[in-house]
């Protein structure tokens, strides 16, 4: 295996295999996504729960891997709601009796492959505690379309005040915030796909370039093109950080 970072399709609906391999750059700052992720870390098995802002892993020159759910699937698995591992990294047998821990951390450990050790403990938690709240899977998918939180309490037959609380529950925090999250994410994957910031910024939702970059601060602490520079994207030079003028929508 090289050195990097490789993620493919886990057989459970919407989660996605990693693995990392080699030294880790503390500058490669990972990103708030609405996930959660069961990782082997060190020869343990840790949560990642949600987070509000960009977090540094720290170096390291041990390989590392994890499994990670979509928005709101994983407190149903974990048997914890979500708010409680908001911007944390805890052992596993915090959340899970220790006897079972232990068996699971030899199992991951003996395993040539962690990722697969670690999609098998999912998979077999799946099958006994079931699927995750549908109707939080149509709340993330409403948010992903770009659709208001207004707009996706009416599709989601809920209250303000319902819509918040069960959205702790299953993305860590309200609505509002998963809808900035989903949003960075996907200006994210459109800048990398090529396209200028100021169009990714309002294909994606933004008002403005200038309101993108605002999102990659709040967030990331950082700027758009520092990040991408750090995690290996050569920056076009027809992309610059200077902002357009608010409201403006012309395209760079």
């Amino acid at each position: 295996m090289g050195h990097g970072y490789t993620e493919w399709a886990a057989r459970l609906d919407g989660a996605t295999l990693w693995t990392w391999s080699g030294p880790r750059d503390p500058a490669r700052l990972v990103l708030p996504d609405g996930c959660m992720d069961l990782l082997w870390l060190g020869g343990r098995l840790m949560v990642a729960g949600p987070d509000t802002h960009a977090f540094g892993p720290g170096p390291s020159d041990g390989g590392c891997a994890g499994i990670r759910f979509a928005p709101g699937s994983a407190p149903a698995l974990l048997g914890v709601p979500a708010h409680e591992l908001r911007d944390r990294r805890v052992a596993l047998d915090a959340l899970w009796p220790g006897t079972e821990v232990r068996e699971l951390t030899e199992r991951v450990g003996a395993a040539g492959d962690p990722a697969a050790a670690l999609e098998g403990i999912a998979l077999r938690r799946a099958a006994r505690t079931g699927p995750p709240d549908p109707l939080m899977a149509a709340v993330a998918s409403q948010l992903r379309q770009g659709r208001s939180v207004a707009a996706t309490a009416r599709a989601v037959g809920l209250g303000a005040r319902q819509l918040h609380r069960r959205s702790l529950a299953a993305f860590g925090y309200g609505p509002k915030t998963l809808a900035r999250v989903l949003r960075l994410q996907h200006a994210l994957a459109l800048v990398r796909a090529g396209r200028p910031y100021a169009e990714a910024a309002y294909a994606a939702g933004c008002t403005d370039q200038a309101h993108l970059a605002r999102e990659m601060r709040d967030l990331a602490g950082t700027t758009l093109g520092g990040y991408l520079a750090a995690t290996g994207y050569e920056v076009p030079a027809a992309n610059s950080e200077t902002a357009l003028p608010s409201g403006s929508r012309t395209t760079a």
